[in-house]
């Protein structure tokens, strides 16, 4: 849309670069979390096992590299419904697990105040924006496969629908029973305030099997946002005369998604603040793609008269937004600095 809107060069210097940053920022979420979910799960076993948090994510990009040699998107559409299914177990589980604790003797003492300076709400505003923007953001991926085959409009209709569903039924699940169970000690990844100081507060089966679904949901998530990458990548070291299997292809899409999942896990292992990866994708990728973008795309195609409400609503839409993209980036990046701060590269957080 951007080349044909726009022109080639917003599509190739502005558009492109948001959704590769968006697609592979996912990747290292996803990888950072796995490996989190990991840590989880050792540390049932062994509360004062000496692994960090880093040999975990780092085991975790393993498994990745191997599932990232799946050859295409259409390759992964069997994967994509067992994501979906793991998707509303985990988030059942974690709502379940928050009322529990919430209602029994052991949980945490809730509270509920804010916490900083009002400069720090402030910026935590919005970062949570941002955040805000990353996780309804998902509606991406539905979005590039539909464009895949005709009809194009019906198919991306359908799968948005169904995206914003789950979207909607499991995060706000999750996220009020979280806050009311555990207030403003509610973690970025919840499943971890289900131990207090490695003391589970549900049974353990329970943990261990609701960290399993979201290990291999996030693996799930992972190859699907590294595809977009893959392409970018074989398109240029590719040679579409040669099969696909053919020895001229299979090895630089090895060496190319083996090198594409070393980075990403790299960087999620040197900089293990989940929100805080977040925030950044939301306020750089999310906000520019979802809410600015096609506002300017509907404006330029349609060209609604100046006099029209539409087109002013657009205008307002498109200021407010960029304005607020603005503030969210300048806000991820101050916490990502507090956070490198308080916490050395590589940190066992």
């Amino acid at each position: 849309m951007a080349n044909d809107i726009l022109g080639p060069r917003w599509g190739r210097y502005y558009v492109g670069p948001i959704q590769f940053m968006v697609c592979f920022g996912a990747v290292i979420a996803c990888t950072l979390l796995g490996g989190q979910c990991m840590k989880a799960i050792y540390l049932l076993s062994d509360p004062n096992g000496s692994m960090k948090l880093y040999e975990f994510v780092i085991i975790f990009g393993v498994l990745m590299l191997i599932l990232a040699q799946i050859p295409s998107f259409h390759s992964l559409r069997h994967i994509n419904l067992i994501s979906l299914i793991l998707c509303l177990a985990y988030s059942a589980c974690a709502t379940a697990g928050s009322i529990y604790i919430g209602n029994s003797s052991k949980g945490p003492k809730k509270d509920y105040s804010l916490k900083g300076d009002t400069e720090s709400r402030i910026f935590g505003i919005f970062n949570a924006i941002a955040i805000i923007a990353t996780t309804y953001g998902n509606g991406i991926i539905p979005e590039i496969q539909a464009t895949i085959a005709p009809p194009v409009k019906g198919k991306m209709f359908k799968g948005l629908c169904v995206c914003y569903t789950v979207l909607t039924v499991t995060f706000f699940s999750v996220a009020i029973s979280g806050y009311w169970a555990f207030g403003s000690e509610s973690e970025g990844l919840l499943l971890s305030n289900f131990l207090d100081d490695g003391r589970p507060l549900v049974p353990k089966w329970f943990i261990l099997m609701t960290n399993i679904f979201t290990i291999f949901q996030l693996s799930a998530v992972g190859v699907v946002y590294l595809q977009p990458t893959n392409e970018v990548l074989e398109r240029t070291l590719a040679d579409p005369s040669s099969k696909e299997f053919s020895a001229r292809n299979v090895i630089p899409r090895v060496v190319s998604r083996s090198l594409s999942v070393v980075i990403a896990t790299t960087i999620a292992a040197m900089l293990p603040f989940f929100g805080d990866i977040n925030s950044v994708i939301g306020a750089f990728g999310f906000m520019p793609l979802d809410f600015i973008l096609p506002v300017v795309f509907f404006n330029l195609t349609f060209k609604p008269s100046k006099r029209s409400p539409i087109f002013w609503l657009n205008i307002t839409i498109a200021v407010v937004f960029s304005a607020l993209g603005v503030i969210a980036a300048v806000a991820a990046v101050r916490q990502i600095a507090l956070d490198a701060k308080t916490y050395r590269l590589f940190a066992n957080v």
